[in-house]
């Protein structure tokens, strides 16, 4: 039987542009005033993707960031200023924060998380023992390792992640099963 398939996405940098917010850089979203955090640009791209993602994966999509009390309330300010619940379809309840990068592991098994996004390899390496289908997000200054797939914008996640549900296996159809769906056709 094919298993449910759930995403998990990290937030700063992958949802989050904070790289390129007006005033500068992502301390901006970090350090500055809250009307400052809020200009904070979403990744291209990114909201239109999920919403699209989010369909794909029957809801079944989470936030997973780490982030101390300040910023985890700062990240949710940022979401709800710029309508992405709404916007994407995503369940405002499928959010996680924890205070180390590793944690996300933690997070992932337990909410059975098939598919990860995040523009860190020192996360992705803690979930490769978690999570099946890994995503590296974004620019990288090193060349990524083989079990990550590398994914620059969020138009090379959606072709990625589409072609990993594609090659999900399905389930065979039993004999019981091919017989059911035969029986209400008229007889000749």
């Amino acid at each position: 039987m094919r298993k449910e398939l759930r995403l998990g996405v990290d937030f700063g940098r992958v949802i989050n542009d904070g790289a390129s917010h007006p005033g500068g850089d992502d301390t901006v979203f970090l350090t500055g005033g809250f009307d400052e955090a809020m200009r904070t640009p979403a990744m291209p791209g990114a909201f239109e993707t999920l919403a699209r993602l989010t369909e794909a994966f029957d809801g079944k999509v989470w936030i997973v960031s780490k982030a101390g009390e300040r910023i985890q309330q700062r990240t949710m300010e940022w979401l709800d200023h710029n309508g992405f619940w709404s916007a994407t379809g995503v369940s405002r309840a499928n959010t996680r924060f924890c205070r180390k990068r590793p944690e996300k592991a933690v997070h992932c098994k337990r909410l059975g998380i098939t598919h990860f996004i995040d523009d860190r390899q020192d996360v992705l390496r803690h979930l490769r023992d978690t999570v099946e289908h890994l995503y590296l997000f974004g620019p990288q200054k090193a060349d990524p390792p083989d079990w990550v797939v590398p994914t620059l914008t969020w138009l090379d996640v959606e072709t990625a992640v589409t072609a990993g549900i594609a090659a999900e296996p399905r389930p065979r159809a039993t004999r019981r099963s091919r017989k059911a769906g035969t029986h209400n056709l008229p007889r000749a």
